[in-house]
């Protein structure tokens, strides 16, 4: 990180601190103030303030409006908890299980309207293009979230299908976190179009990066339950390279896996990696967030901008390439 990602960083949280939550019913507003507080890399209001910094000065002044990301975000971790029956975020007691799940929807819910409001301050003439942008976003990732679902009913799930299953959860946020701070800077189309592609490649390679840390990662890093994924059975891009690779008592043993409603988890979790290992599906996934993260490189490499404001952003995708949380 550099000394700039920083002093964003430090901003970005100043101004989710105060956010106007002191409100009545203190049930409705409390699990906001929780989540926020938790914590988290505020990748994408920084990805936001980035690629403004690419094309115009004073990204300060929008920092504001740039956690219109982090808000809706946190909106969506807050809906994705219960679904998925989280019980940690970010090591954490999820809000669902610190209240109930009631009171998650609708805090959600309000989250949403604080994105909005946020909105609100965008200058009138670029008013219209983010509010189309956000929209076509948010109902991208919500369906993107509907088709995560209803791969949990399906036997497998193929590569095609995950990865476009990622590029709407998750990656589009990333692409409108660029586009955001791109539409802020009033950057020409072509570029703009170029940042988005970048927020698009990483968001990718972030997500993998996630399906690969849920494994391998270190549960006090990672901030999440370790082995999660096997658990819940659920499809992510290593169990889809599973299924499609494993032959003969392999492909058996992990399809008996699959299959019980009660099972010893920490079993299930030992088995299912030392299949993941033997068929060195590790690797494999590690090799596929790096070619995201080169084709996010190569966009930058056609943009005729400020090289410090590019460097600012390369340090931030290696950080995310690197990364062990």
């Amino acid at each position: 990180m550099t000394p700039f990602i920083d002093s964003m960083l430090a901003q970005i949280e100043a101004e989710l601190k105060v956010l106007d939550l002191d409100k009545h019913p203190k049930e409705l507003y409390e699990p906001i103030r929780y989540i926020l507080d938790l914590g988290g890399k505020r990748l994408r209001p920084l990805l936001t303030i980035l690629s403004f910094n690419l094309f115009s000065s004073n990204p300060d002044r929008i920092v504001r409006i740039a956690n219109i990301v982090e808000i809706f975000h946190n909106f969506t971790l807050m809906h994705d908890d219960i679904m998925d029956c989280a019980p940690l975020r970010r090591g954490q007691p999820t809000v669902h299980i610190k209240w109930n799940a009631n009171i998650g929807i609708l805090s959600g819910d309000i989250m949403m309207v604080k994105a909005y409001e946020l909105l609100e301050l965008v200058e009138e003439r670029k008013m219209l293009p983010c509010l189309k942008a956000f929209n076509r976003c948010a109902a991208e990732v919500c369906e993107g979230q509907q088709v995560d679902m209803n791969f949990e009913s399906l036997d497998t799930v193929t590569e095609r299908q995950y990865l476009e299953m990622i590029h709407q959860k998750t990656a589009v946020l990333l692409g409108f976190s660029m586009e955001l701070g791109a539409l802020l800077a009033d950057a020409p189309d072509d570029a703009k179009q170029l940042v988005t592609d970048f927020g698009v490649n990483i968001g990718m390679g972030f997500q993998l990066k996630d399906d690969l840390l849920d494994i391998y990662g270190d549960q006090d890093k990672f901030g999440k339950q370790v082995g999660g994924d096997i658990i819940a059975n659920k499809k992510t891009y290593l169990l889809t390279q599973a299924l499609e690779q494993a032959t003969g008592p392999v492909r058996a043993e992990l399809k008996s896996w699959l299959s019980p409603t009660e099972f010893n988890k920490e079993e299930k979790v030992k088995a299912v990696t030392a299949i993941y290992d033997e068929l060195n599906i590790k690797a494999q996934t590690e090799q596929k967030i790096e070619t995201y993260f080169q084709t996010a490189d190569q966009a930058l490499d056609r943009l005729q901008v400020n090289p410090e404001a590019i460097n600012e952003l390369r340090s931030f995708t290696d950080f995310l390439t690197h990364r062990e949380q």
